[in-house]
């Protein structure tokens, strides 16, 4: 039986943060309606609806003027729900799609004017796109000037940024990687995924998003994570990003309020002109917004 997720937090509050203008989200999911946008039979788990319109009133909420959709694995390689999503969370919005190799190229032109700006690949989900097309599609999508995102899960023990580092380098488009590339505090800022992360970042090819601290830590504002975003903040501020991850798909803990992963920003980049690079420019300049 497919186990039904916990929805976000109802109620998110107005922030301490006073966001900047042009703040961008730089990575949510919408879903549903059912009835109008099946899921995939590979999906782990449902999601209860997290509709656009419920996405733009959080945005009003927390400040938010820009926003950036990524296909989540529930849709497989179906990207309609997003793509109509698009022009109904009502402000500049850009996707990240899963696509496979056999994309056309007239598609992959009606998907850039869409607002399409890159490819994800998940390590741990089944029916995402697999990674062994990764090199062909990040040279079909290079003149576009898209990217390749990453999702690394837990991976029994594994560390698949360390395997894949080289890889990843090679590739003639820069590579996002999600959620810190899913490094867990406890386990030191000596880690060997963590090492390679920097290495990447250091390279001005690979971006990280700073977000879903609360997968990996205890409580908002996520404190054991600040040592990690320091180091990050050190090797290249200008390669970073920021995104709520709503609405929290598939986490079994005490659910955050949304907000909270916004003002946890206050603790973890305390000066303003770097926020704003991270909030702002930032994503401007990759997502061309």
């Amino acid at each position: 039986m497919i186990e039904l997720c916990q929805p976000p937090d109802p109620l998110p509050r107005t922030p301490a943060l006073k966001c900047p203008p042009g703040a961008t989200d730089c990575h949510v999911h919408v879903y549903g309606p059912a009835a109008r946008y099946s899921v995939a039979n590979t999906r782990a788990f449902d999601v209860p609806e997290a509709l656009p319109s419920t996405l733009k009133d959080l945005l009003d909420t927390l400040g938010i003027d820009r926003v950036v959709l990524v296909q989540p694995s529930g849709y497989g390689t179906d990207n309609q729900r997003h793509l109509d999503a698009l022009s109904e969370v009502v402000r500049p919005a850009r996707m990240i799609a899963s696509l496979r190799a056999d994309v056309s190229d007239a598609e992959l032109e009606r998907l850039h004017g869409a607002g399409v700006r890159g490819i994800r690949y998940t390590i741990g989900h089944a029916g995402a796109a697999p990674l062994d097309e990764m090199p062909e599609m990040a040279r079909r999508i290079a003149a576009l000037g898209w990217h390749v995102q990453l999702h690394v899960m837990s991976d029994g023990g594994r560390t698949p940024l360390v395997e894949m580092q080289r890889a990843l380098s090679s590739l003639p488009v820069d590579v996002v990687l999600d959620h810190v590339g899913s490094v867990r505090p406890s386990e030191g800022i000596n880690q060997p995924s963590f090492n390679a992360l920097l290495e990447l970042l250091e390279t001005g090819r690979c971006w990280v998003k700073l977000s879903a601290a609360y997968r990996v830590a205890e409580a908002p504002p996520y404190a054991e994570m600040k040592p990690f975003v320091d180091a990050m903040l050190a090797v290249n501020p200008e390669r970073l990003l920021w995104g709520s991850d709503w609405p929290h798909v598939a986490f079994k803990g005490r659910m955050p309020n949304t907000t909270d992963l916004l003002d946890q920003m206050l603790t973890w980049v305390p000066d303003e002109s770097t926020r704003t690079r991270i909030l702002v420019d930032n994503p401007a300049r990759l997502y061309g917004f």
